[in-house]
């Protein structure tokens, strides 16, 4: 084969596996995870941090401000979300709540509590699936009922922030969920307390979060755990005095489009 051939065949090789192997790509599903650091410095999230910047992402504030954005899920009741909201009201910090289908049509007063409390409500999908194995149709389909159901509730329909179930994603989720106008909001900071029959008591979630605590945290905690709501009150006393200040993740997105430090 003459060398004016080959090179001819290789373009039109790289032509078409080129398109190919980028797709695959963007479709390769990842668990978002990271590496905590010694000394409340934030984790290392490795090659997850720039995909998921890349679509406007959140997990961690990287201005290193001493500020905390305090998140829940909240994938089903189990009667703590009550005095969760209790003790957000008393010590005035704002939160954001990422519900289910089957939360939100389970539990509207708390939906509805949530908002008038001013709280921000995220979306959890309808009924917790993998993103990654859903087309776009399907996934438009999940965000938007439980968008729909929430304003049914709320009267406000303008939900722009999603946490994917299990914090599964591939770069093809986080443009999809961009394109349907959502932000993805991982976290920085989280420990092992989703499991209702196994809680430690509040000195053990208090402990995960102060001793992993960093500038610019995003905390995920989740409501079904008995634990976090007894410690939730001590939690933000002593972050308090340590210097940290609780914003919301409406805060964060504002920062990102100001130069100025308004927040100061």
């Amino acid at each position: 084969m003459n060398t004016g051939l080959r090179l001819f065949l290789f373009c039109i090789a790289a032509l078409i596996v080129s398109p190919l192997t980028a797709q695959a790509a963007d479709q390769t599903s990842y668990g978002w995870g990271y590496k905590s650091r010694d000394n409340h410095q934030p984790p290392d999230v490795g090659k997850y941090g720039p995909i998921v910047e890349k679509y406007g992402g959140i997990y961690l504030d990287s201005s290193g401000e001493k500020v905390v954005y305090l998140t829940f899920d909240n994938g089903y009741e189990q009667g703590y979300t009550e005095k969760i909201l209790d003790t957000l009201k008393k010590k005035k910090v704002p939160a954001a709540f990422f519900v289910t289908g089957h939360y939100v049509e389970s539990e509207p007063e708390l939906i509805k509590r949530m908002a008038e409390d001013g709280h921000i409500i995220g979306n959890h999908s309808w009924s917790h699936p993998d993103f990654t194995k859903l087309s776009k149709k399907e996934m438009k389909r999940e965000l938007e009922k439980v968008r729909k159901k929430v304003e049914e509730i709320t009267g406000n329909s303008y939900i722009k922030y999603v946490r994917p179930p299990r914090g599964t994603f591939s770069e093809r989720t986080l443009k999809l969920a961009d394109e349907l106008g959502y932000i993805h909001v991982f976290w920085s900071l989280a420990f092992v307390d989703w499991n209702t029959d196994s809680q430690k008591g509040w000195e053990y979630a208090y402990k995960s979060v102060i001793n992993q605590i960093h500038p610019g945290a995003v905390l995920l905690l989740h409501t079904v755990s008995s634990d976090n709501a007894e410690a939730l009150g001590p939690m933000i006393d002593e972050l308090r005095k340590r210097g940290y200040q609780f914003r919301s993740l409406d805060d964060f997105m504002w920062k990102r489009v100001t130069p100025l430090r308004v927040f100061q």
